[in-house]
């Protein structure tokens, strides 16, 4: 019998399609309409000449909804909710924090107006950071909420009392889900009533995980109105539905929704979790065209898009040779820039005393047990190639973006498609080659491979290695283990 497709909102159905080649298909920044002058000159100052196919038009679309600032739009209709479906490297970030700052440029009172809710800390500091670029100078003020500082000073990040009441400090703020759950519900004064953007970045996951609550807390923040002092409520906020007459009479500050992700969840039951308003789709995930010009037929299959130069091998083995199989990669065939994936904190901390007791190669951990700091340190000695290994689980990676990493492997073969697209996604970003190998234990082969293939990915080679290119690395290999044995006891 023929599939059941599940049936799809037309938005998801027909999406707007993004050029998937970055390379061939960059965008002058000077082409993109409605940037304001002040925006384009601190790009260039940054070294930014051309934006990338989804920043090209992702960005007047946000622009376009709020070009009436941040009222309700032309004739009382509200913004659309915007996705965007891209891999990792295509430069979500910028796309929109560019029109965010823009919108918010000639604002008079500060109100928090847009918030970027994502799952890591490290994203969060990543995002605040391409923020306090563009804000720099314009009077707008950007609070990072992870948890790093105590509570009581990121509350005096957040508000001010006054004689008169509180005020916010806050025109964008950056946060985790946890931290900013906390302020929602403890911070007095701490007020949603005028936010205008929520951004959702790295969407699916906080769909996915137990941060569905925290969305929506969010949303019911925005929607209670300034707690309890009604008299000077001069913006209502009605959740959408038709425009009444008592639903049109007040200025309305319409909340957008702009949700972002590599891995947009293709379940529409998830997304309807989310409650958007006439959403509209940009991805990038989708067949090109062929040679001659004609659409290769799309591909249901192929749900997630992945770097364009980016080549992918699997090495079958078995358990005791994969520590070998590293040493190999790195010694023998001097691969350098490797971020390397374990699936626990254990495993990354065991493999990388065993590597470090072989000797001959600069590696490090970049894992959860570490303070930020020295995250931050070995995130730069990565980048600059004085660490030539970093092993890593999917918790710190995620999302993050590495500059040069020339191979990813896969120490552990992961267990969801969305983990294996996330890791090789580290390397061959923006446009750049990479190679990702997997080290695929022989029981596990075959699940790992129709893994791959049921998500449309078939260009995957099998490159084995011979037990003999291992043996002259045994020997001191076992004297590392017996190093090991010593330290741990």
């Amino acid at each position: 019998s023929p599939q059941v497709q599940p049936f799809l909102p037309q938005w998801l159905a027909q999406p707007k399609r993004v050029q998937k080649r970055i390379k061939d298909n960059l965008c002058p920044i000077t082409d993109v309409p409605g940037i304001h002058p002040r925006l384009l000159k601190k790009l260039q100052m940054n070294g930014i000449e051309s934006f990338f196919p989804v920043q090209a038009e992702v960005i007047p679309a946000i622009l376009q909804s709020a070009s009436n600032g941040y009222l309700m739009g032309r004739g009382g209709f509200r913004p659309k909710d915007i996705c965007v479906s891209a891999p990792t490297g295509s430069g979500k970030t910028l796309a929109f924090v560019i029109p965010i700052v823009q919108v918010l440029l000639d604002r008079v009172v500060c109100h928090v107006r847009a918030l970027v809710v994502l799952p890591t800390k490290e994203l969060a500091q990543q995002v605040s950071k391409v923020f306090n670029i563009y804000t720099d100078g314009t009077g707008l003020k950007v609070a990072l909420i992870t948890g790093q500082k105590s509570f009581a000073k990121e509350q005096e990040m957040l508000v001010q009392k006054k004689v008169t009441g509180y005020c916010s400090l806050a025109d964008i703020v950056v946060a985790t889900p946890g931290r900013l759950t906390d302020h929602i519900n403890q911070t007095p004064g701490f007020s949603l009533a005028q936010l205008r953007f929520l951004i959702v970045d790295e969407a699916d996951r906080m769909i996915d995980d137990m941060h569905q609550n925290c969305l929506n807390q969010i949303v019911k923040a925005a929607f209670q109105g300034e707690n309890g002092s009604g008299s000077n409520m001069l913006f209502q906020r009605t959740k959408p539905g038709p425009v009444t007459a008592a639903s049109s009479c007040s200025p309305q500050i319409p909340l957008q929704k702009l949700l972002f992700s590599a891995t947009l969840t293709q379940d529409p039951e998830k997304l309807q979790q989310l409650d958007l308003f006439q959403p509209r789709l940009f991805t990038s995930v989708y067949s090109e065209k062929n040679r001659d010009g004609t659409e290769t037929e799309p591909d249901t299959n192929n749900k997630y898009t992945l770097p364009e130069r980016l080549s992918q091998c699997y090495v079958p083995c078995d358990l005791n040779s994969k520590p070998l199989l590293l040493l190999y990669f790195m010694l023998t065939m001097k691969f350098t820039r490797v971020l390397c994936f374990t699936n626990s904190r254990e495993a990354s901390h065991r493999l990388f005393l065993l590597v470090q007791a072989f000797g001959g190669v600069t590696v490090a951990e970049f894992s959860s047990r570490l303070p930020p700091n020295e995250r931050k340190r070995t995130m730069k000695e990565f980048e600059q190639g004085k660490i030539q290994l970093l092993i890593s689980t999917d918790a710190t990676a995620r999302g993050i973006d590495v500059k040069g990493v020339n191979y990813v492997i896969n120490y552990d073969a992961p267990q969801f498609i969305r983990t294996y697209i996330h890791r090789v996604g580290r390397t061959a970003r923006a446009g750049e080659a990479g190679v990702a190998f997997s080290l695929v234990l022989r029981i596990q082969e075959r699940r790992f491979l129709r893994m791959l293939r049921d998500a449309g990915i078939r260009d995957i080679k099998k490159h084995p290695v011979k037990g003999n290119s291992l043996k002259p690395l045994v020997q001191q290999y076992e004297g590392a283990l017996c190093k090991l044995e010593k330290t741990v006891k």
